[in-house]
This record gives C-alpha cells, structure tokens and sequence, in this order.
C-alpha cells in the first residue's frame, strides 16, 4: 500500500513540477489543465481531482470548464494544486508562482510554513500544535492563515480522511500516528484570512448512490461510480460519454438535490487578498515526516 502512496506522491510532483513553466502570461488555464491530466496519465496514473489552477483571491476548488478561454495575466498569483492516485491511493502536491514578481514574501510565507509543518511532524504530535507552527511562520511574514482550509489525512479513494492539519493553532489534541499518510497545506494572504464560497461550480464527487428518478441521473451516477468512485472530478470530464449538455446539467442539479453528489464551490479570501498555497504529500513516521516526492 505504502508503495501506492510513494508512486502517487511521486507522480503528483513530477507533474506539478513540468506543468510550472506553463504558469505565464497569455497561457489558457484550459491548456494548463488538461496537460497535467495527460502527464498524469502517461505516468500510468489517474488524477486524484481536477487540477486545481486558482488565481489571486481564489484559494481553491477553480478549476476550468469545457471550452473555458481564461488566460493568465502579467501580474496574477497562480496556484496549481495536483492529484494523483494510483488504484485509489493518493498524492496531493501544489505550488504557487508569482507573475509580477512582487509578491515574493506572500509566497514565501505558505513555503517556510510548510517546513516549519513537516519539522514537527511526528507520531504523537498534536494538530493543534502543528497548526500553530503554522499559523506563526505565516504570521512572521506579516500575514494571515487562512483560518478555514486545512491540510487533510489521505486514505484509498478517499481524499479528506478523518483528521485535519489546521493552519492557525488551536486546542485539537488529536495526535498523528505512525504510518498516517497526509496533505500538509498552508494558504497565507494579505486578505481577511478565511474564504467564502463562489457561486460557481465545476467539481463535484459522490456522496452516496441513492435511488434517482431521471435516466439519465441513474446514468450519471453509473458513470461516476465506474470511473471516479468517491474521487472528485470535473464536470468537463463528462462531456465525452454525455454529449447533450441540457440533460447533463439536469442530471447533475438532481444528484446534486438528492443528496448523492457534493458539489465543491469556489473558494475566495473573503477579503479579496491575494493567496499562495505550498502542499506536499508525507507519512508520519516514528520522529519525522517523510516527503513522498522521491
């Protein structure tokens, strides 16, 4: 299992690191997407969930839609967050890249708040404690955490598996044990420090498969258990086996009311600050945390 999760790690850096030269200006985020999922697949794997390429204030969950033709400016913060599984075990690996060159110290902060996280990993150590090395790096940079993204256990098929790495201290005595393999995410801004939800939607995953009234929602939901099980995706993965967007949308609004499928809005600093993102994959071993890159 831990080769899995060495294999995905692995794959989920890589990828991250030959998508980085394409984060300039004038580069469509589409183009930028779609690579990663062809890398990811010519490395003999699957992505984990949409890559997820969110700009200035947006934190997370962006990710492009069919025949979206958004293109990066000359001074956006672009986060590229990568996920990789190989037979349901996950890596999640994500970097930011500052176009204007001015921000420097923004995304440095997310940087050495995801060193100071991994130096105190360890079994037996608390999340709480985690959180608060991770709230003080960021904050000796003169920003915020943000209060309300956490890093997450990873487990098969299952990408927020029980416990959370919070990003500003707190009381959580909840320790890491041996052998846990977990996402370690720091988001700083110059922002409010906590995101609201974006009207828009373009990933979605399964939550339980209950009965539907629609054929085409059974469908649907045929589909996603067949090649995406509890993983999320994209809307934009749909279209090649579901070619009327009209009755895709139905079926996607009634699994969504149904309760079958969770749907992952975008996520913006409420305060419209700009935000960097650092994340690597490790496991917890007995006095460390080791890297899955290698």
């Amino acid at each position: 299992m831990i080769e899995k999760y060495e294999k995905a790690g692995r794959i989920a850096f890589e990828v991250l690191q030959e998508c980085k030269p394409l984060i300039k200006p004038g580069m469509k985020l589409l183009e930028i997407a779609e690579t990663a999922e062809r890398k990811i697949a010519e490395k003999g794997a699957k992505p984990a969930f949409p890559p997820n390429i969110s700009v200035n204030e947006v934190a997370a969950h962006f990710t492009p839609e069919k025949d979206c033709q958004l293109v990066l400016g000359e001074s956006d913060v672009v986060k590229l967050d990568i996920g990789v599984h190989v037979d349901g075990f996950i890596g999640d690996n994500a970097l930011t890249v500052d176009l204007s060159n001015q921000n420097g110290k923004l995304l440095e902060a997310a940087e050495k708040a995801l060193d100071a996280a991994i130096c105190s990993i360890h079994t037996g150590a608390k999340l709480g404690e985690i959180g608060a090395e991770v709230e003080a790096a960021i904050k000796g940079f003169g920003f915020k955490p943000i209060e309300n993204l956490t890093g997450h256990a990873l487990g098969e098929y299952n990408l927020h598996a029980g416990i959370e790495i919070p990003n500003i201290g707190n009381k959580d005595p909840n320790q890491l044990q041996e052998g846990m393999v977990v996402a370690i995410e720091p988001f700083a801004t110059n922002g409010a420090g906590r995101v609201s939800e974006a009207p828009q939607v373009e990933i979605f995953s399964l939550l339980e498969p209950l009965p539907v009234r629609m054929r085409e929602s059974r469908r649907l939901l045929n589909y996603v258990e067949e090649n995406f099980k509890t993983l999320p995706f994209a809307e934009r993965w749909l279209y090649t086996d579901f070619h009327s967007k009209l009755l895709l949308h139905a079926a996607l609004r009634e699994l969504v009311f149904s309760g079958v499928l969770k749907q992952y809005p975008v996520l913006k600093d409420a305060g419209k600050g700009l935000v960097s993102q650092a994340e690597v994959t490790v496991v917890v071993e007995k006095d460390a945390a080791r890297v899955l890159t290698k």
